[in-house]
């Protein structure tokens, strides 16, 4: 049983069998020979052990990381190299999301496979429960080395040694990204750390791939604290974007366009902790654009790190056969109708970059533009490994995708979104959503408001709310079922809450915009 009274799903939807996958590979040979055969020699002695032929598997997690924000997305500014290199020698999911957009709920997603309301990690102080199997766990039971190195945050008043992991290498909490007086856990030790955080998480990353035996298959698990806010580039990169051009959001301003149609809650945040008027109520003493900059800024911390883990892979003979997964634990606002941070389903939010890159196993250059999730990692790597997911988990494999990017005969995929209120920050509701690959659908719990529903083919801003067009009226009812559906099924439609510690970040700015009005669907004809 998974702890917090959250029971386990029964089935995982849309499952593929291990036969089935076997047969897509075999009748793939003739355009993926090599990929192919280097699937099929672990995948042929599939057991209760890896073997010296299993993938290794670096994943590389970053907090807050926008979907578009480096050189090959086209960034007007941001120079992202060893991203770059990383993109056009692998495959780029160009329509990757999160199932949750907060930090400790996403990353739970990505170890176990599962939904927030599986985990049940809901929010930043939940502690994963002991009984839950994670995806490090189950590839060191059949032999794999695991490390984790970074930021874990999930019950963040303790840095200890979580199950699954050889090596340990963490943090209280969020950390901070100055050395001063901080310590690193290290396998049970406090160590004095010497660095800005994201250099010294790689240090650690580095060495530990350089005691590696090529004969054991790996996994390193780089959780990064970076690009999580209050922003703090390294000395090195401070202010070099300083007076980069920059133009910020069109719904961004407080307009009679912009606040059509929207949420009052959307409305209202903009004046709050998550807004662009009251934004962390002045602490960091920056504008929303200063901030953007020191957060451009600071990616290049994690471009760098990422060339370092690539290039220690290749001096110890490693790269061949490692897959690199490059990903975050969620998007981020930064202006779009009016607010910062994450947790809404708007597409800044809820989209994140997924890069895949081996040289021997995944293809160059490649899009796949099918909807993935994080909940979709875990199985991933499994099967990479050799290793039948549990039945658990509630992701797919995107295994398939890896060797045929452009295939079409997957079934087509409603992506789920949640979110549950949180006492700390109350200017965002409850929100469920499902999203597929031209409609969004988002319903909001517990307020006296409206819904949204857009058609992202027409709207990709999401600027024209059409919970109220006639001609969608259908596919919104449709839409509606099923999402009810979904969460009756898997036994979701208790939305829990945490411990109330104080009010929050619940403060407005007297020189801020008023409350919104009600809206004009509520007022009688």
């Amino acid at each position: 049983m998974i702890g917090n009274n959250f029971k386990v799903n029964k089935l995982r939807q849309c499952k593929w069998t291990r036969r089935q996958r076997i047969r897509d590979r075999l009748g793939q040979l003739g355009r993926w020979s090599a990929l192919a055969l280097l699937l099929l020699a672990p995948a042929a002695a599939w057991g209760d052990d890896a073997s010296d032929s299993s993938p290794n598997v670096v994943i590389v997690l970053i907090d807050d990381l926008r979907h578009d924000t480096f050189g090959f997305a086209g960034h007007p500014f941001l120079e992202t190299p060893h991203l770059d290199d990383l993109a056009s020698g692998g495959v780029r999911f160009t329509n990757a999301f999160v199932t949750t957009s907060l930090c400790s709920p996403s990353r739970a997603s990505f170890l176990t496979g599962q939904y927030m309301h599986h985990h049940g990690v809901i929010d930043n102080q939940r502690r994963m429960s002991e009984q839950t199997r994670t995806f490090p766990q189950l590839l060191r039971q059949h032999g794999y080395r695991t490390a984790f190195v970074g930021k874990w945050h999930m019950g963040g008043s303790s840095d200890e040694p979580r199950p699954g992991f050889d090596h340990w290498v963490s943090f209280k909490g969020q950390g901070t990204y100055a050395p001063d007086g901080q310590t690193l856990n290290v396998n049970g030790r406090q160590v004095p750390r010497t660095k800005y955080m994201t250099d010294e998480l790689t240090d650690h990353s580095v060495r530990w791939i350089g005691e590696q035996r090529p004969d054991q298959p790996f996994l390193l698990y780089l959780s990064h604290k970076g690009v999580h806010g209050l922003y703090d580039p390294a000395e090195r990169h401070r202010d070099r974007y300083r007076d980069a051009p920059l133009e910020m959001p069109s719904t961004m301003s407080d307009t009679p366009e912009n606040r059509r149609g929207k949420p009052r809650w959307v409305q209202n945040q903009r004046n709050s902790w998550h807004g662009v008027e009251y934004p962390y109520h002045g602490r960091s003493g920056q504008t929303v654009a200063q901030m953007y900059r020191h957060y451009c800024e600071m990616i290049l911390s994690i471009d760098e790190s990422l060339g370092r883990v690539r290039e220690a892979l290749r001096r110890h003979g490693l790269a061949e056969n490692t897959v690199v997964i490059f990903t975050s634990d969620g998007g981020h606002l930064w202006g779009e109708h009016g607010l910062i941070d994450k947790r809404c389903a708007y597409e800044p939010s809820i989209r994140i970059p997924m890069l895949v890159a081996a040289p021997a196993l995944v293809p160059r250059s490649a899009r796949v533009e099918e909807i993935v999730a994080n909940i979709d990692v875990a199985p991933t790597v499994l099967e990479l490994a050799g290793i039948e997911p549990p039945e658990t988990m509630d992701g797919r494999s995107f295994l398939d995708l890896l060797q045929v990017p452009d295939r079409t005969d997957r079934p087509p995929r409603q992506l789920l979104y949640e979110y549950y209120w949180e006492h700390g920050f109350p200017q965002t509701p409850t929100t469920f959503a499902l999203r597929d690959d031209r409609y969004k659908l988002i319903q909001y719990h517990g307020i006296w408001d409206t819904d949204e529903f857009y058609d992202l083919q027409d709207d990709p801003d999401e600027r024209r709310n059409l919970i109220d067009d006639p001609v969608h009226r259908e596919r919104i009812r449709a839409m509606r079922q099923a999402l009810h559906k979904r969460l009756a099924d898997e036994d979701a439609t208790c939305v829990p809450f945490g411990l109330k510690r104080g009010a929050g970040a619940h403060l407005r700015s007297r020189d801020g915009s008023r409350a919104a009005d009600f809206p004009e669907s509520t007022y009688q004809p």
